[in-house]
């Protein structure tokens, strides 16, 4: 455990955690009760929750059996005059002290039922990662078997990123099932995961979970990974599936090649792919992915195919591009900006790069060139170009040019420019 704590880092070492706080901003009148709304805040991220009266005093009542805290601690209960502004607002600040007197007498671990109160399995690192370890505890061994695709959300794994980080004892609570070891033997078992983000802030918190840093070497057995709505940049660790990856789907979530690809380049001045023959000084040989057959970049800000493609499968580093890409059987960069292909001799099935933003036209019209359709054409194992939505397709008689520039193999191509193309490509979204 302490190995996994060490391999994560997201810069210098965490400060105390801030102590959490629970505020009563207010209330509104349901029907005939009045719900009181609640503002709970952990560090930076703060969320809200409502809450009536009732649910407080159900709240009491298990805390008090439970964990023996002062029967007196709860305001009481109103019968008559219960929604009077004046016994509401009374209420409103005792209910607060109430709240933030029991954050104090808990301040590391909440009680389960204070936990489930305050949200904190939707929004705090203990709360979430506690939710998250009983769920595979109880249902993990049947999602493996079933050899499904599983689905986390970005805040989910930065949770567990944080706890890893931390460097507590994996099961504070004291309660078997919420053990982290639970979520690290799952994740380092699962073949199939997926993780989305959510566009905007995550629930009724300020978190944008989109942003948040997370790691992937908890995973140790990867062989298909789903990204979208992330920020590349904040995504450590996903290199680590280098050797089991066979299909990869970063989409909603990078601006570079090389963010996915090769992350850690970015550390070294001269870096070269590893098996490549190496010409001049280098400071590193970066592992290449020697399983990914399928690699779909679609719908990102990516504006070229940059020097990190030789990590695809190597053997010689080449600014061109694409021209070693030796056993990726379907690239997809649909919805880029890319403005230039100059590939070679490629082994590529499938090449999609439908709704890219090729040479500009003085009335704006963004065009792919037919002249660069011929790099396209050198694919010698190319079946299907997928062109939907490419303003190439305004060029009149295009199908006939396009086909063309294939020479011999034109009858060998299909250019899907229909939404039939998203039945024949196997990454259309």
């Amino acid at each position: 455990m302490a190995a996994a704590a060490a391999a994560l880092s997201f810069g210098p070492e965490r400060e105390a955690e801030p102590a959490k706080e629970a505020r009563v901003v207010g209330s509104e009148l349901v029907d005939t009760y009045t719900v009181y709304i609640i503002q709970v805040t952990d560090g930076n991220h703060e969320w809200t929750i409502k809450h009536r009266y009732s649910d407080f005093h159900d709240l009491h009542e298990k805390l008090v059996a439970e964990r023996k805290i002062d029967k007196t601690l709860l305001p009481p209960k109103k019968i008559i005059g219960k929604n009077s502004r004046s016994l509401v607002e009374k209420r409103e600040k005792d209910l607060e002290v109430y709240l933030q007197t029991l954050l104090t007498t808990f301040p590391d671990v909440a009680p389960r039922v204070l936990a489930h109160f305050l949200h904190f399995h939707f929004y705090e690192i203990n709360g979430i990662t506690a939710a998250l370890a009983e769920e595979l505890f109880e249902k993990g061994e049947q999602l493996l078997g079933a050899g499904e695709v599983f689905a986390l959300r970005p805040l989910q794994l930065y949770a567990v990123t944080e706890q890893l980080q931390q460097g507590k004892p994996t099961c504070a609570s004291g309660d078997a099932k919420t053990d982290l070891g639970h979520i690290l033997d799952f994740t380092c078992r699962l073949k199939y995961l997926k993780v989305s983000g959510t566009e905007g802030p995550f629930g009724t918190s300020n978190i944008q979970e989109q942003l948040l840093p997370f790691d992937l070497s908890i995973f140790k057995s990867l062989h298909q990974v789903e990204i979208s709505h992330c920020d590349a940049k904040q995504i450590r660790g996903l290199v680590t599936s280098k050797p089991t990856l066979a299909t990869m789907s970063v989409r909603f979530s990078a601006t570079s090649m090389k963010e996915v690809l090769v992350p850690e380049a970015s550390e070294f001045d001269e870096w070269e792919p590893e098996g490549a023959t190496l010409e001049g000084p280098v400071t590193a040989v970066i592992p290449t992915w020697q399983a990914l057959t399928t690699l779909d970049l679609s719908h990102n800000s990516i504006s070229e195919i940059d020097e990190s493609v030789v990590c695809l499968q190597q053997p010689t580093k080449s600014l061109s591009g694409l021209h070693k890409l030796y056993s990726l059987v379907n690239l997809d960069l649909r919805d880029n900006r890319i403005e230039q292909v100059s590939p070679k001799k490629k082994t590529n099935r499938a090449l999609s790069l439908k709704s890219n933003h090729q040479k500009k036209w003085p009335n704006g019209t963004f065009v792919l060139q037919l002249e660069e359709v011929k790099s396209i054409g050198s694919l010698p194992c190319l079946e299907r170009v997928a062109l939907l939505n490419n303003p190439l397709s305004i060029i009149p008689d295009y199908r006939t040019k396009v086909l063309s520039q294939f020479g011999e193999r034109a009858s060998e191509v299909s250019p899907r420019t229909t939404s039939r193309a998203q039945r024949d490509w196997p990454l259309s979204a």
